[in-house]
């Protein structure tokens, strides 16, 4: 059975709406946005201009943090972690493309401590594909799609920086 998928730019516009809504519980002097690198990254960067923010924002690279870094190994393209801002008594909004076992966004929280003790960190993602492997929930969501083992999504963006969403099959035994 052939998955129909959502248009991104439509998931990207639900997972806003709801950081609006999680913005107004929070004194915005306080609220930072971080991007887990590389689609949370591209979701924080235009994020920040379309709800007009002027707090930094930041990026996290889980690479050296994950617990499965013997299995996946180094992406080939690591750049390095980027908080501009002080950490500690801050309400952070972790922004992730896609939501899995939950390992990618518990290394970024371990990274995030490194830089200091927020006062909360709230989980926004654009999709969230379920296959859980750790109790990890969004607070905000663009929208869920579950999907089988072995496939993928890929956000990609165009020169106008609009997104989109595509599928990629893991190639079993290549």
């Amino acid at each position: 059975m052939e998955l129909t998928l959502p248009r991104a730019e439509d998931l990207y516009a639900n997972m806003k709406a709801g950081i609006e809504e999680l913005l107004g519980k929070l004194d915005p002097d306080l609220v930072h946005l971080v991007g887990i690198y590389s689609g949370g990254a591209w979701l924080v960067e235009r994020l920040q201009k379309d709800l007009k923010l002027g707090n930094p924002s930041g990026v996290i690279n889980t690479s050296l943090y994950r617990d499965d870094f013997h299995k996946i190994g180094l992406h080939s393209q690591t750049l390095p972690s980027s908080i501009p801002f002080e950490v500690n008594g801050k309400h952070i909004i972790m922004v992730d493309d896609i939501l899995y076992t939950g390992r990618t966004t518990r290394a970024a929280i371990n990274e995030l401590f490194d830089y200091g003790r927020p006062s909360s960190i709230s989980l926004a993602v654009l999709i969230d594909r379920g296959g859980r492997e750790l109790p990890v929930s969004p607070n905000v969501c663009g929208g869920v799609i579950p999907l089988e083992k072995g496939t993928n999504f890929v956000l990609s963006q165009n020169e106008q920086r609009l997104f989109d969403i595509d599928l990629k099959k893991e190639n079993v035994g290549a």
